[in-house]
């Protein structure tokens, strides 16, 4: 095994991925999100060995990333299909993190469960780590049980392939008052994307530090 002088994380994901968070009616994406919080957290225990892109894009699905549409606005592999455009990337570990759109879309749990598949199926042929997250609730009750019918995709394909979960939704679910830490319906505010950033970290800098000294 080759240790790895500087790791590299890409984040995909919806809007909060790019961590957009609304106050009086306005939203907009904030410096304070988790995908910021993780580099910040990560930093401090390992340098600037470690960094995080966000490659979030507002209105997406798993199935937009895997196709190359909705993300062209991301950079410039974004408009590219995902097998290309992670083919093109230094990143060693992959966040993904999609299920919100898909309830607005009305897709069925099934064909989030097929995108969720693939895009963890290529990860892996490419070398890279995947990592799976849950999204956040969503404080309408209706929406949210919907929400967690694809929740249950996102774990089901954790499960099968063997990769990481971030299980945002239980962990959030399970907080005190947590409808009063959201911004809107969707979207948290800066406090919660700071917890959700937390999450992550427990799963993610173990295989940051393997990476660095050569056990992975």
């Amino acid at each position: 095994m080759q240790a790895h002088t500087q790791v590299v994380i890409d984040a995909y994901g919806d809007s909060t991925t790019l961590g957009i968070s609304c106050s009086e009616g306005h939203c907009a994406p904030q410096a304070q999100n988790a995908v910021a919080y993780l580099q910040d957290e990560l930093q401090t225990h390992h340098g600037d060995r470690v960094r995080v892109a966000n490659y979030g894009v507002g209105g997406t699905m798993a199935m937009q990333l895997l196709d190359g549409t909705g993300n062209r606005r991301a950079g410039p592999t974004a408009g590219l299909p995902w097998r290309e455009r992670l083919a093109a990337s230094p990143a060693r570990i992959v966040l993904i993190n999609y299920g919100i759109n898909e309830v607005m879309q009305n897709q069925t749990p099934e064909q989030f469960y097929t995108a969720q598949t693939a895009l963890v199926k290529t990860a892996r042929a490419l070398g890279k780590e995947p990592v799976l997250e849950t999204s956040n609730p969503m404080p309408d009750n209706r929406l949210n049980a919907r929400l967690a019918s694809m929740v249950a995709m996102t774990r089901r394909v954790a499960d099968e392939q063997h990769v990481p979960l971030v299980d945002q939704f239980a962990y959030i679910s399970s907080l005190p008052d947590w409808k009063t830490l959201m911004s809107d319906g969707a979207h948290p505010k800066p406090g919660l994307y700071r917890l959700k950033a937390e999450q992550d970290f427990q799963v993610v800098e173990p295989l940051v530090r393997r990476l660095l000294d050569g056990t992975l």
